[in-house]
């Protein structure tokens, strides 16, 4: 069952991180991270070709209030993005009945293979099991992607399917790899 939330004033700490709703100020970091080739093909979108490519997609994650900015708490930078969206799972009859949301993330490859993102995960999974009650949380990567499989694994989703996913902007069809994240687990 999906639910509408809101991260508007909401803000998770971590160790390391800081995440909350996007600001018109991120912009100079959020192209330098999404311009990069690589990363945001691993999930599904083009590299950022400029600041007004940026600046759009920005303006939407602020309109939907369901992404929030990732902050390296050392440096005040935003490194990545991590959104709460539905879930495949709504459309599945076995878990058609729980409260469910899905999460996407992006990470700066500059902050690669620091364990941020296990990081974020943990945190953004306890404020969406206490704070939005929700019963299961879903997450996927494309096949090739290893890195998002390790941290999918890292925070204890099961794996419950594979399937195909069309990228549009980037005109190919992907096989991906479907998890899920009980509450009761």
């Amino acid at each position: 069952m999906d639910i509408d939330i809101d991260i508007t004033g909401v803000t998770i700490t971590t160790e390391r991180l800081l995440l909350r709703a996007w600001k018109e100020a991120d912009l100079m970091d959020f192209y330098a991270y999404a311009s990069v080739p690589g990363v945001g093909e691993m999930a599904g979108w083009k590299c950022h070709d400029s600041y007004n490519t940026s600046r759009k997609i920005m303006q939407i994650f602020m309109d939907e209030k369901n992404v929030f900015a990732i902050v390296h708490r050392e440096t005040g930078k935003v490194i990545g993005s991590f959104g709460i969206d539905s879930s495949w799972a709504n459309e599945d009859e076995r878990y058609s009945s729980l409260r469910i949301k899905e999460f996407g993330y992006v990470l700066s490859r500059d902050y690669w293979g620091q364990g941020l993102m296990p990081e974020a995960v943990m945190a953004v999974a306890g404020y969406c099991f206490s704070e939005l009650r929700l019963d299961a949380i879903t997450c996927g990567h494309f096949s090739e992607n290893e890195q998002s499989k390790r941290v999918i694994e890292k925070c204890g989703f099961t794996f419950v399917r594979e399937g195909e996913f069309y990228s549009k902007q980037l005109k190919r069809t992907f096989t991906d790899k479907k998890y899920i994240l009980l509450k009761n687990r």
